[in-house]
């Protein structure tokens, strides 16, 4: 798989430590390029972590140190527990920075406040983490709900109020996955008929399904007129239960990762749609976040945030939001081909060369 990393916007003048400038307070010593990046990633079930982030940050932080920076990874696998004994042996190994995506947001601000003591700073990363965080990336979430919850109203068409609908939403332990949901009721309140809502823990597929097969049961399987899901994990669970349930024409169901197996279900149709998020975009500037912070360049690193977001525990939180992009039949090749997440041929098995035809896709 071909990963394209993206070329930032900012540019970021020869590393090397400089001087700390600026007001911040919460510099960094200025360091040169053998630093250490701290990274600490939450599950394994989204490839994103695995086959985009880690690999991207790595690429990058090297590329802007020289060679002479590294990245020290761990993953959590979900478990929180895990987690915080992971940022705790970063803080005791002195690492020079920690880009943090949390299991489980409340339970590890301890943990942040701990390396914020030890004088490391803690960047939260796709999920904003409690705690005296520095600075934090994400894609804009409310806007990719209410996407999703537009696309499904434009897949439903006119008349829709009366249809009903699931939405099967993230972890209630995921803050991002209440403002997926927060959006996508700002575009579905009203238009249509929600008949039943889930919060999945832990963002599980095999939950969704379990889930999606009580709908079915209690709303009746032809009644069911369209699925917002809040990720691509998610529709493939519904997706599941829709099928074993014996029903062949699916009704539209949203996504979100652009996960390869999502982007193959919308070319034959099973998926209505996704969301395309650019991985190598955020990680990379993930990247250049934690290196111009760990160097103490305060300039850049103040460019490199140039929007700001609240946490219940602080307020006016340094941020970057990355812009988001719908996934459709119609734009796979502008998208996730483009971008180089990846090749026709990693999309096109054999089984879907007519679907794939019929999609403009060639392998």
């Amino acid at each position: 798989m071909s990963v394209a990393t993206t070329t930032l916007s900012v540019s970021l003048v020869g590393c090397g430590g400089l001087n700390a400038t600026g007001s911040s307070g919460d510099a960094s010593p200025a360091k040169g390029d053998d630093i250490t990046v701290g990274l600490l990633l939450p599950e394994k079930s989204n490839p994103q972590y695995e086959q985009f982030d880690y690999p991207v940050i790595k690429a990058k932080v090297a590329s802007l140190t020289r060679d002479q920076g590294r990245v020290e990874y761990a993953n959590a696998d979900a478990d929180a527990g895990t987690q915080a004994r992971q940022l705790q042996q970063m803080i005791d190994e002195r690492v020079d920075v920690i880009l943090l995506d949390p299991v489980d947001t409340h339970a590890i601000a301890s943990g942040v406040r701990k390396a914020k003591e030890a004088g490391i700073a803690v960047i939260a990363y796709d999920r904003l983490a409690e705690g005296p965080i520095d600075a934090y990336i994400t894609f804009d979430n409310e806007l990719v709900g209410e996407v999703q919850g537009r696309s499904l109203l434009q897949a439903l068409g006119a008349g829709a109020v009366s249809d009903k609908i699931v939405m099967m939403n993230g972890s209630p332990t995921d803050p991002n996955a209440q403002q997926f949901k927060a959006g996508a009721l700002l575009a579905l309140d009203g238009k249509v008929t929600i008949a039943k809502s889930f919060d999945i823990k832990d963002w599980k597929p095999q939950s969704a399904e379990k889930n999606m097969t009580e709908a079915i049961n209690e709303i009746g399987k032809n009644n069911i007129k369209g699925v917002y899901a809040a990720n691509d994990g998610l529709a493939g669970g519904v997706i599941e239960a829709l099928k074993a349930a014996g029903v062949t024409d699916l009704p539209p169901i949203t996504g979100q990762d652009a996960e390869l197996s999502a982007v193959r279900r919308i070319v034959t149709g099973e998926q209505y749609m996704s969301v395309y998020k650019p991985y190598p975009q955020e990680a990379e500037i993930a990247a250049a976040m934690a290196v111009t912070k760990a160097q103490g360049r305060d300039i850049e690193f103040d460019a490199l945030t140039p929007d700001q977001v609240d946490s219940p525990t602080r307020k006016g939180i340094p941020a970057h939001l990355v812009p988001v992009e719908v996934l459709t039949k119609d734009n796979i090749k502008d998208t996730v081909i483009k971008d180089g997440m990846y090749k026709p041929s990693d999309i096109c098995t054999p089984q879907l060369a007519a679907d794939c035809t019929a999609t403009g896709l060639k392998k």
